[in-house]
């Protein structure tokens, strides 16, 4: 596992960003990050690595988004022990309602192709495209071929850190992290009633709603109304 970590960690600090996004993550909406992660080819040798670049071109999607508290994560599954237990840290040292941004994304991996060109050959062509285009949403990494996904991670990572401010500033502006009496942003009351409404449209499943309520501890408070929706 060590082995493993300090690989991972290696690759991190191997990865280089050659071009960020010039718009930041979109708070009220989705975000459709295109990427180009160029990497040496895992077959060539240290002499040959000069010869041929694996570009990996695809989507990034960001999600809206989510304002949640450590009581929500503590109640949220896929989180080892270790991770709770930092969520209790959290919880103990700020308060289990202190707001924070959730961000959510997935990849789309659209194209892998391999071309006879060196890697600074190959960034300064789709960098050059990029900027004629206008497309303010292209990034472009320089990776390692085995483990390109951990440079991918390396990338968004760093663009919700630099949206992170301006995400939050929306949010605040608008008072949609105010936390009321039961422990929720006025954003999560607002995302309950939009289920709701999907719920009775059929858009979503009553279990989902459900799980949300109980991620925030207030079922209680909607009981009545949840079970209105089979009556």
């Amino acid at each position: 596992m060590e082995s493993i970590d300090n690989e991972i960690q290696r690759v991190v600090a191997s990865t280089k960003i050659l071009r960020l996004p010039k718009q930041k993550l979109a708070t009220f909406g989705v975000t459709d990050i295109h990427y180009y992660v160029l990497t040496v080819p895992a077959y060539l040798s240290v002499e040959e690595n000069n010869k041929e670049t694996a570009i990996r071109e695809g989507r990034v999607i960001a999600e809206r988004p989510r304002i949640i508290t450590p009581y929500y994560l503590l109640h949220t599954e896929g989180f080892s022990q270790s991770a709770r237990r930092y969520l209790n840290i959290l919880v103990e040292k700020y308060g289990p309602y202190v707001p924070g941004l959730f961000y959510s994304y997935r990849n789309e991996l659209k194209n892998l192709s391999i071309v006879a060109k060196d890697l600074d050959e190959v960034t300064r062509d789709i960098d050059e495209a990029a900027t004629k285009s206008g497309d303010p949403l292209v990034a472009i990494i320089q990776g390692e071929d085995e483990l390109w996904d951990v440079s991918l991670l390396k990338l968004i990572i760093e663009i919700m850190r630099q949206s992170f401010p301006a995400n939050s500033n929306d949010f605040i502006s608008q008072g949609l992290m105010n936390i009321d009496s039961s422990g929720l942003p006025l954003d999560a009351r607002l995302k309950l009633e939009e289920l709701f409404v999907m719920v009775k449209q059929g858009e979503v499943e009553p279990r989902e709603l459900k799980e949300e309520l109980d991620r925030w501890g207030v079922f209680a408070e909607y009981e009545d109304r949840f079970l209105a929706i089979f009556g």
